[in-house]
């Protein structure tokens, strides 16, 4: 016995180790207790991108932390994208996909094989992931109950084929599902009235998803770290935005490429009611967990107004502005 408790009483033993692991993870834990209890039964929209399904540790990673964010009573709705395995499938057939200013040109063919593989495997793979992590989860796609209901979009004048954006969400399927403690996952795939279907862009169905459940965020997992000062130095991420600045951002071109539609697209949807909107690497592990259940965060987050921590008075423009080229909001 005297030996064992001598053996406590040094320094930097194995069991001390594992003592002070112990601690720093139910520190973790009380960190996080006050943003279980603020976003308890709040829904939570998020736009999980194709680009990151080619990696089966991600996957399962991503979609763990989703189960764990339905556990512990938070609402979470999943809007997948899948543009890489549509490509694959397409040249496996021979046909060479197409783009315009980022989007799928969409003939018949091309509709088919979206429709085939977002619904029938991406959206069902997730279902089955989500389901073998003790999570009930149902897989749709914007034709069931006319969830989305989409009409052709026209881009500069020009018809892309089968290329939709969304003109309303049936709201109450989601929450039917959403009171029974399920995940709906939603392939972007949507209908018209004449029973026309459209490829739409699963940026814009996360949007629109999120904004007609008046959700309390939306997050956006990518293959980017989030909102970069220097596009060349993943370290300059900016912590946090808001509106004015993320307009500004733009105008000044600050913010260039593919990050611009979706600065555009949370300007829109905080201006709609969503609380916040997050921009993560979803390639990080828990990158979802850290950005929703820490102080510090990990991506990049947009909301209408900027509070200090412990304040309630919001941050000035000149304040928040000082701190953007910092790479953060405090």
């Amino acid at each position: 016995m005297a030996a064992a408790q001598s053996q406590l009483a040094q320094p930097g033993t194995s069991t001390q180790r594992a003592q002070a692991e112990a601690s720093r993870k139910a520190d973790v834990l009380v960190e996080a207790l006050p943003y279980l209890q603020t976003f308890r039964d709040k829904t939570v929209v998020i736009k999980y991108g194709g680009s990151l399904m080619g990696d089966d540790a991600v996957n399962q990673g991503i979609l763990r932390d989703i189960a764990l964010m339905r556990t512990v009573g938070i609402r979470p709705i999943i809007v997948h994208g899948g543009g890489p395995a549509i490509s694959r499938t397409l040249k496996s057939l021979g046909k060479e996909p197409q783009f315009l200013q980022g989007l799928r040109i969409t003939d018949d063919e091309t509709m088919a094989v979206a429709e085939m593989v977002l619904v029938g495997q991406t959206n069902k793979q997730i279902v089955s992931c989500l389901q073998q992590f003790g999570i009930q989860a149902v897989g749709l796609c914007g034709k069931d109950g006319l969830l989305l209901q989409a009409e052709k979009k026209y881009v500069d004048g020009l018809d892309l084929g089968w290329v939709g954006s969304v003109q309303q969400v049936n709201p109450k399927l989601l929450h039917l599902l959403l009171d029974s403690g399920m995940i709906p996952v939603i392939a972007p795939i949507g209908m018209d009235t004449q029973g026309h279907t459209y490829n739409i862009n699963a940026d814009e169905a996360a949007v629109a998803v999120a904004q007609a459940l008046a959700a309390e965020k939306l997050v956006y997992l990518t293959d980017v770290p989030g909102v970069l000062v220097d596009v060349s130095d993943p370290d300059s991420v900016i912590s946090r935005l808001n509106v004015e600045q993320a307009r500004q951002a733009i105008a000044d071109g600050q913010i260039r490429g593919g990050m611009i539609p979706k600065l555009q697209s949370a300007i829109q949807t905080i201006e709609q009611g969503v609380q916040s909107v997050h921009i993560l690497d979803g390639r990080i592990q828990h990158a979802l967990l850290l950005e929703v259940f820490t102080r510090q965060g990990i991506g990049t987050m947009i909301q209408a107004v900027i509070r200090p921590a412990g304040s309630q008075n919001p941050v000035s423009i000149q304040e928040q502005a000082a701190f953007v080229n910092k790479g953060s909001i405090a």
